[in-house]
């Protein structure tokens, strides 16, 4: 995708030293374009679990760049368990992280130490170019059930919740996917952003992302997605998901569960876009299977934001003695889902429809 007339993918490896790995840090988005060098393992743990990366194929996608970093500093089996187990430990939630580090650990060790480096490189790269090219099909597949909703002069309006965009991914995204698809086949689509408390990716990234390639949108809070359905102002909601189960279940950010009974109480198809690395065949129980991460409370009690003066401040919001909770994921139950999109195509958010579409990997 492009900023500004400009080409971009989320992660790449530095076009000057041709070793260290650069990356959009998301946390200053959108009052800054920061593209920090990462040059060690560590560094790669510290920027998957402080969320300068997020998305759950571009955790994964980073990942395989820590091994890489890591087998640089040290080739030897000892540390290759290592740092598969550093990073397995940073976000325990997203599948694609733990599937992207077994990958790697699998090849990696298959080759004697000397070689090891290169290998690892090599895999990294063909983990992001594969990104692309699914998520490329995502929206392909996508991008019919938004133009069949499309009829002369009427504008279709899609409510989508966090930041599943490129930013969430190598390149293209997986809900968003479909969005520029049909944007670029000029389809009048309009997305609502959920602002997606309590770390505002959909307000500072999605919101983002969409302006710079001109996508028409609108910011809403929350709490104002029934709402909209109610209204009748919604014609669909696509979502993306940090791991799926085998029964089609959905783990997404905290609040999707909620837009998905509201899709359901107001008829209005409720779309999940995934890759199939993002599947967990091994659980069908996404209620009681699926680890749900506990973030810092302070996500909760304080908000950053630009100030009117242009400097960007960090602001307490809540009374100083108060608790909060912040699990950052819910799971949204298959029954609410309408469809399921992958790199394959479309299919119903059950075992059979999931197993006939990858039957290799069921």
């Amino acid at each position: 995708m492009k900023i500004d007339g400009t080409a971009f993918r989320s992660i790449w490896v530095d076009e000057t030293d041709h070793w260290s790995i650069r990356i959009i840090d998301q946390t200053k988005l959108p009052w800054a374009l920061d593209l920090p060098r990462l040059t060690s393992m560590d560094e790669v743990a510290h920027a998957i679990r402080a969320m300068l990366v997020r998305g759950a194929p571009l955790i994964g996608a980073t990942a395989a760049y820590g091994v890489a970093l890591a087998m640089r500093h040290d080739s030897s089996d000892a540390n290759l368990s290592h740092a598969v187990n550093v990073l397995a430990a940073t976000r325990p939630t997203a599948i694609n992280l733990r599937w992207a580090l077994a990958r790697m650990e699998l090849l990696v060790r298959s080759y004697p130490p000397a070689e090891r480096v290169q290998v690892a490189y090599q895999e990294a790269a063909k983990i992001c170019d594969e990104d692309v090219a699914t998520n490329r099909a995502i929206g392909r597949h996508g991008l019919g059930l938004i133009a069949a909703r499309a009829t002369a002069g009427r504008r279709v309006n899609i409510l989508t919740h966090c930041n599943a965009g490129w930013l969430a991914t190598v390149d293209w995204g997986t809900a968003l996917a479909p969005i520029y698809m049909a944007h670029d086949r000029q389809i009048d689509v309009h997305v609502w952003v959920d602002e997606t408390r309590p770390r505002n990716q959909g307000a500072s990234l999605t919101a983002w992302e969409l302006g710079k390639h001109g996508v028409a949108h609108t910011v809403i809070a929350d709490n104002a997605g029934g709402h909209m359905m109610q209204r009748g102002d919604v014609d669909m909601v696509i979502v993306g998901t940090d791991r799926v189960t085998a029964n089609g279940d959905v783990a997404n950010k905290i609040g999707t569960y909620l837009k998905g009974l509201a899709a359901r109480d107001n008829g209005i198809p409720f779309y999940v876009a995934l890759p199939s690395s993002t599947i967990d065949w091994t659980i069908r129980d996404g209620l009681s299977d699926i680890p749900i991460e506990e973030r810092s409370a302070t996500e909760i009690t304080t908000v950053t934001g630009r100030a009117l003066d242009g400097a960007i401040a960090t602001v307490r919001i809540v009374p100083k003695d108060s608790n909060a909770a912040n699990p950052a994921f819910d799971v949204t139950p298959a029954r609410l889902i309408s469809g399921l999109i992958t790199e394959r195509g479309v299919c119903s958010a059950n075992t059979a429809a999931l197993a006939a579409l990858f039957p290799q990997a069921a």
